[in-house]
């Protein structure tokens, strides 16, 4: 379209060229749908959210309120046992949680864990508090929406993303489908002002575990809060309890990010520690780094080893016949020693 026809159309007041005339034209501008910066200026710039749910212990929290967050890891990673410590958390400050479980872990393991962690069982047993649902619909989903209007939730988990796709006849990698997917079943919930965490999975190859979860890269596209990656670090066992680490794969307002170290590409977020009597998130030191981002030592010996010295990791990758994230990663080690 020409300037002039464009002219024509958000500013009909325009003719030939003639000067603007201020404010003439603000209330067709307004009826396009175009924001007023100057409203926006005037009432003055908020500051940028602040994760607020899934507090560290040094108050910081992992996920955003009015957001979409996910975690994403191997199996038994401890992805679920994170939320659970999570909705406890939420549940004895008072607020308000939905959990959404569709990948069938049941009402009574579910509740049992939440005990373990310490949630008051009144607040477990007090609807406006707690709800727990298996939907089995895609329908069932868009009515559960509805009524958190009124309920009003501080943090709703649905677990799994890897189940509400294809419940609402999407395909995981495909690119519009998720997108419909989030537009209909998961914005509606952010909408009422909950921290919305997803589980998610990781992807099976070597390569595509490096970039994250499984699917379309419109799963971290619409992610407006934080994306957090989960790798065991001592196992999970009952009565015995277990480690996992806790890595910034996304986070579009930085707040968490500005709370941790710097220097990795996934910078740690924390450490979620699980006692037999005792469980907690902790900050990372300033000095940590992410042990995924680490290359052992002998794969370092590798990379030193090659003649003539590598030129990349592609080139490391080839030569030694590597996945290329490991052979990235030792190139990167490799090389920074030899800067020093």
């Amino acid at each position: 379209m020409h300037v002039s026809e464009l002219n024509s159309k958000v500013r009909p007041d325009l003719e030939n060229g003639s000067e603007r005339v201020p404010d003439a034209s603000r209330t067709h501008l307004l009826e396009l749908g175009f924001v007023d910066v100057a409203d926006v200026l005037d009432n003055g710039i908020p500051d940028p959210p602040t994760p607020d749910i899934g507090l560290r212990t040094d108050g910081v929290g992992l996920f955003y309120s009015g957001q979409y967050n996910v975690v994403f890891g191997d199996p038994e990673s401890g992805k679920t046992l994170l939320l659970d410590y999570v909705t406890a958390e939420v549940l004895n400050a008072g607020g308000g949680v939905l959990r959404i479980d569709l990948d069938h872990n049941g009402p009574e393991p579910t509740v049992t864990r939440l005990l373990d962690f310490g949630a008051d069982e009144k607040r477990l047993r007090d609807h406006e508090r707690f709800l727990y649902i298996q939907p089995d619909s895609s329908a069932q989903i868009r009515e559960i929406a509805a009524v958190m209007t009124v309920w009003e939730p501080n943090l709703v988990v649905i677990d799994s993303l890897g189940e509400l796709v294809p419940l609402c006849s999407a395909g995981t990698d495909k690119a519009d489908d998720f997108t419909a997917v989030h537009r209909r079943y998961i914005k509606p919930f952010t909408d009422t002002g909950a921290a919305v965490v997803a589980i998610d999975h990781l992807s099976k190859g070597s390569d595509s575990r490096a970039y994250g979860a499984t699917g379309t890269v419109a799963k971290k596209r619409v992610i407006g809060g934080t994306s957090i990656r989960v790798t065991v670090d001592s196992a999970f066992t009952p009565g015995k309890g277990g480690s996992a680490f806790l890595a910034i794969h996304k986070d579009r307002h930085g707040g968490l990010r500005q709370s941790s170290p710097t220097g990795d590409k996934e910078p740690l977020a924390g450490k979620f520690v699980m006692l037999a009597d005792k469980t907690s998130i902790h900050p990372p030191a300033a000095d940590a780094r992410n042990p995924g981002e680490t290359a052992p030592a002998e794969d370092i010996a590798a990379v030193a080893g090659l003649e003539p010295p590598p030129t990349s990791g592609n080139d490391a990758q080839k030569r030694l016949h590597w996945n290329a994230h490991r052979a990235r990663t030792a190139y990167k080690a490799w090389k920074k020693e030899n800067q020093r």
